[in-house]
């Protein structure tokens, strides 16, 4: 039976794959592709979180906005500063605060 996937899946599965008796065709993108699959890749994790609230779909979708930084020429610690410049600035969510109008004085 072929299953038909046409997705971008982390480094070491083809290997997990073909470990399990089964074989698959591969392709390696364009720095373009890529980032294209990048972006879709991240769309699908946010759901599968949003569906299953199960921590390890975070964990996926770190993993995918680190490598969509990387892909744009940032490095993971880069992208952590950014992020902690903008939480000292701009604080966090732990606050839990909702804005329901603003209005001029």
């Amino acid at each position: 039976m072929i299953k038909k996937y046409n997705k971008l899946v982390r480094d070491k599965i083809p290997q997990i794959i073909e470990q399990n008796g089964q074989m698959c065709e591969t392709e390696v993108l364009s720095d373009e592709r890529y980032l294209e699959m990048l972006e879709l890749k991240l769309s699908e994790e946010c759901t599968e979180y949003q569906i299953d609230k199960d921590p390890e779909e975070l964990a996926d979708i770190l993993e995918v906005v680190y490598a969509i930084a990387n892909a744009r020429g940032m490095t993971d610690g880069e992208l952590d500063r950014i992020r902690l410049a903008k939480a000292n600035k701009n604080g966090r969510f732990k606050d839990k605060i909702y804005i329901k109008e603003v209005t001029d004085w």
